[in-house]
């Protein structure tokens, strides 16, 4: 900067050079404030704050006991078929927690992607945690923010067999007057019966690819959706047509998603999303 200055300064009159260097100030200022937003600017937005963007004296004073954290859901290695991603929950998971971003004024923690998914071990990249052990890092990782401040958290849950270890995970917490809730897909289920077809379906289905068309349609390959519903036998999803236990499902799939569309899959992803927003209105509004 320095030599800059001095060669203008030698071609130019003392007010131009002065003229540059203020601009040059200019410049470094709102670059230094572009870096990095300062805790007074965070605490004023009415957006959402990603805790993980943050040091710790940055989050020292936004985490504060009418602060509600929102934790994001999903897994990141489940299988959903053949039509859709491993990755499929986890891509959900991060889109409604960007949709909650830009809505809320809250503070959001880092996606969790790993649960409690037993009924799909059968096909290769499924993983799952032991029920127990889902619940038990929800806590705490909730329990340990905690400790700075917030007593109310949000999970944008993706999963069905999720409900479990989080329901779990909310009782352990209350008794530490820690406030657990979490996103239920029964909340639009009204919403999902207006708009779903296939007689049956609960997994890489009709609604769940529709929605997907809508969240991020590069990662549905609708050449190899394939309708899959077979008689119901107790237990988790099998590949094997001769097993005694377990739904039959060849292609890891339960329903039909050769009827899923953008459209319904907008009018699911919009329900769902003034659904969780309406959930942590309501849990802001707690005492």
């Amino acid at each position: 900067m320095k030599g800059l200055l001095e060669r203008n300064a030698g071609a130019s009159s003392p007010g131009s050079a002065s003229r540059l260097l203020l601009i040059l100030l200019g410049v470094f200022v709102l670059h230094s404030f572009a870096q990095k937003p300062s805790t007074s600017r965070i605490q004023a937005s009415n957006r959402g704050i990603l805790l993980e963007n943050l040091s710790w004296d940055e989050a020292e004073p936004i985490l504060t006991p009418d602060r509600v954290v929102v934790i994001a859901l999903g897994a990141e290695s489940k299988e959903h078929g053949r039509h859709l991603q491993l990755n499929n929950d986890w891509v959900m998971a991060e889109y409604l927690r960007k949709r909650v971003l830009a809505a809320a004024p809250v503070v959001i923690a880092p996606t969790i992607n790993y649960s409690f998914y037993p009924a799909f071990l059968d096909y290769p990249g499924s993983t799952s945690l032991k029920s127990n052990t889902a619940r038990d890092m929800v806590v705490e990782i909730c329990r340990t923010l905690a400790a700075h401040g917030p007593r109310r958290f949000y999970i944008i849950n993706t999963g069905i067999s999720t409900i479990r270890p989080l329901s779990e995970a909310a009782r352990a917490l209350s008794s530490e007057g820690i406030t657990l809730t979490y996103f239920d897909f029964d909340e639009i289920d009204g919403v999902v019966k207006q708009v779903q077809q296939e007689p049956q379906g609960t997994h890489a289905d009709e609604i769940e690819t529709s929605m997907m068309l809508y969240i991020a349609p590069a990662t549905v390959r609708m050449s190899k959706a394939a309708k899959d519903l077979h008689p119901d036998r107790p237990g988790p999803l099998t590949r094997d047509p001769n097993a005694t236990e377990g739904l039959y499902s060849p292609t890891g799939a339960w329903g039909d998603p050769t009827l899923a569309t953008r459209e319904k899959g907008r009018i699911v992803t919009e329900a769902a999303v003034k659904a969780i927003l309406s959930d942590i209105q309501n849990l802001q509004q707690l005492p």
